[in-house]
C-alpha cells in the first residue's frame, strides 16, 4: 500500500475485531517509536468497539484485554525480536514489513501462528525487491492458496484529499520515490550488487562432482560473536562450487575455532583466508598454533570493494556455484552499494538491520580460491 492509504486504520481495526472475537492477536512494528499511532489507533477501535467497563486498556504494556471472551491485543516492537518468543498467537499483523529483518520474521514471529494455526497480515509501502516482503508479496500472485496479496497505490484512496495528496506528490519528488512511496511498487534497486543470483545457485543433480579428494579445497571466514553472525563458507577451487556454509552466533572463540577446524579436516582444506580486523588477529594466531593452514585478509575500504567486485563478477558470468541457502540469497538480494560523501567512493554493505556475514564469507573463499589470479592483479595495479 502506498503512503497515507490508510494501512493504520486498516490494521487498527483487523486487530481489534479478531481480539473482540477471543483471539490472541499481536501487531508488530519494527521500532517502539513507531507503535505509537499504531497505539492511539487501537485504543480508540477498542473504545468505539465495546464499552470501558468490558475492555481492560493497559497503556504501560501497550495490551487491550477483552475479558468476557479472553481475547487480548499487544503491540510488540522488532527493536527487541525475542519478546515475542514463547508466544503464541490466532493473528499477527505485521505493519510497515519491508522494514522488518527477515530473521525476526521467520525465527521469531512464524512460530508464534503454530498453535492455533494462525495467520499473518502483512502491510506495508514497498522497499525495493531484495527482501523477504517481496518474495511473501510474490508468493500471494502465484497458485498457492495460503498466500493473497494485494496492492493499494494512494492515488486509489477513497478520499479525495488523499488522492490530491498523491497528485500532487507527483510534481515534488523523483519518480523513483514517487512509484514506490505513493504507486507503492516494487522498484529494482539502483544499488543492488549481486545479479544473476538464481542461475548460481546449486540444484539437487546439478552433476556437480560427488568426491572432492585431491580437489583445491578453500575456506572463507567472517567472524563475529554477538550481534552478527559467523559465517564459514567451504568452496572447491577446481569444480568451482560451495561445497558447505555454516552460518551461527552466540558461540564462544573456543568453539567457533573448534567448528572452523572440523569442517577444514571434514573438507581436507589446504587454504583458509579470515578476516583478520579488531577479533581476527588473535584468532589467526590462535588457529595457526593449532596447526591450521590459515591466512589474514584485512578488511579496508578499498580492500573491501575489490574482494565484493570480483564476487559481482562472478555472478554476473555465472563463474561459480553457490548452495540453496535462503538466508544467503537474501543478503545477496539485499546487499548495496552506495556513493560517500563529495569523492564518490563507493561503499558496500548491507541495508540498516540486516546482514551479509554470508557475503563476505563466500567473498573471502572466492578469493582464495582465484588466488594466483589475484597476485597478478595485485602486481599490476
Amino acid at each position: 500500500m502506498g503512503r497515507r492509504w490508510g494501512k493504520t486504520i486498516l490494521g487498527a481495526w483487523l486487530a481489534i475485531t479478531e481480539a473482540g472475537n477471543g483471539h490472541k492477536v499481536a501487531w508488530i512494528v519494527p521500532t517502539y517509536r513507531l507503535g505509537r499511532p499504531l497505539w492511539r489507533r487501537a485504543e480508540q477501535a477498542a473504545r468505539i468497539l465495546s464499552d470501558l467497563d468490558t475492555v481492560i486498556i493497559n497503556r504501560a504494556e501497550r495490551i487491550i484485554e477483552f475479558p468476557r471472551n479472553n481475547g487480548w491485543l499487544g503491540i510488540y516492537s522488532m527493536d527487541s525480536p525475542d519478546s515475542i518468543r514463547g508466544e503464541d498467537f490466532h493473528l499477527v499483523v505485521i505493519d510497515e514489513a519491508a522494514r522488518i529483518p527477515e530473521e525476526a520474521w521467520t525465527d521469531a514471529i512464524q512460530p508464534t501462528l503454530a498453535d492455533h494455526d494462525g495467520r499473518a497480515v502483512l502491510i506495508s509501502t514497498p522497499k525495493g525487491r531484495q527482501n523477504w516482503f517481496f518474495r511473501e508479496y510474490q508468493q500471494g500472485l502465484s497458485d498457492d492458496c495460503r498466500y493473497q496479496s494485494w496492492h493499494a497505490p494512494s492515488s486509489h484512496n477513497p478520499s479525495p484529499q488523499i488522492r490530491n495528496a498523491a497528485i500532487a506528490a507527483k510534481e515534488r519528488v523523483p519518480e523513483r520515490t514517487y512509484r514506490q512511496e505513493w504507486l507503492a511498487e516494487f522498484i529494482e534497486h539502483e544499488g543492488t550488487v549481486f545479479r544473476n543470483i538464481a542461475a548460481c545457485l546449486l540444484r539437487p543433480g546439478d552433476g556437480n562432482s560427488p568426491s572432492h579428494a585431491g580437489h583445491k579445497i578453500v575456506i572463507g571466514v567472517d567472524w563475529a560473536q554477538s550481534v552478527d553472525f559467523t559465517a564459514i563458507s567451504v568452496f572447491c577451487a577446481t569444480c568451482k562450487c560451495e561445497l558447505e556454509l555454516d552460518r551461527f552466533n552466540q558461540v564462544e572463540w573456543a568453539l567457533q575455532r573448534g567448528r572452523l577446524a572440523a569442517l577444514a579436516n571434514k573438507w581436507q582444506a589446504s587454504e583458509i583466508l579470515v578476516e583478520r580486523n579488531s577479533i581476527g588477529s588473535p584468532l589467526l594466531e590462535a588457529l595457526r598454533d593449532e596447526g591450521l593452514p590459515v591466512e589474514g585478509f584485512t578488511t579496508t575500504a578499498a580492500s573491501k570493494a575489490k574482494l565484493i567486485q570480483s564476487l559481482a563478477l562472478a555472478f554476473e558470468r555465472c563463474e561459480a556455484k553457490w548452495l540453496d541457502v535462503p538466508v544467503a540469497t537474501g543478503e545477496l538480494e539485499s546487499f548495496e552499494a552506495q556513493a560517500v560523501g563529495v569523492t564518490g567512493r563507493v561503499s558496500y554493505s548491507a541495508p540498516s538491520g540486516m546482514h551479509d556475514d554470508t557475503v563476505i564469507a563466500r567473498a573471502l573463499a572466492f578469493r582464495q580460491a582465484q588466488v594466483e589470479s589475484w597476485e597478478v592483479i595485485n602486481a599490476i595495479d
